[in-house]
């Protein structure tokens, strides 16, 4: 199985990248063979015959929910409509990206991990403490997933 680890997110606004950071986390890290990890900024239909190549899509992104900061959740859509609301300040373009792939019927196998934040609009490139800290989790997710 062929599986992509997405960041996906706004370096560029803080808690907005976590996506990114943990991406950047990871490629220090060995993972099996037939895993590729991917910066994918933004989203967007860019991504779209990328994404439709692989059998297994993990996802990392930031949200705005009713949450502390900090916390980490794994998800299991199937479909768009299964991407919790409010996923970020690019959710109409990753939930519109989904979309296509559903109706394409190339909708791979995804796991999207939440980490929630507090504000995705406040600009610098460092994380809060409290979202940064819940990178260790999100890759011990990963981590279980990419061994069952």
């Amino acid at each position: 199985m062929k599986t992509l680890i997405l960041g996906i997110g706004n370096i560029l606004l803080k808690d907005e990248g976590v996506g990114i950071h943990t991406i950047h986390a990871l490629e220090k890290i060995k993972l099996p063979s037939g895993v590729d990890l991917m910066d994918g900024g933004t989203g967007g239909f860019h991504l779209l015959s990328w994404l439709e190549s692989y059998d297994h899509i993990i996802m990392i992104d930031a949200t705005l929910d009713n949450n502390p900061p900090g916390t980490v959740r794994l998800l299991h859509p199937r479909y768009a409509s299964d991407f919790p609301p409010l996923m970020s300040a690019h959710e109409i373009g990753l939930r519109d990206m989904m979309a296509v792939m559903e109706l394409t019927e190339s909708m791979p196998k995804v796991d999207l991990i939440v980490v929630s934040a507090a504000d995705i609009s406040e600009v610098g490139m460092d994380l809060s403490p409290e979202v940064e800290k819940a990178i260790p989790d999100v890759i011990k997710i990963i981590k279980d997933i990419l061994h069952e």
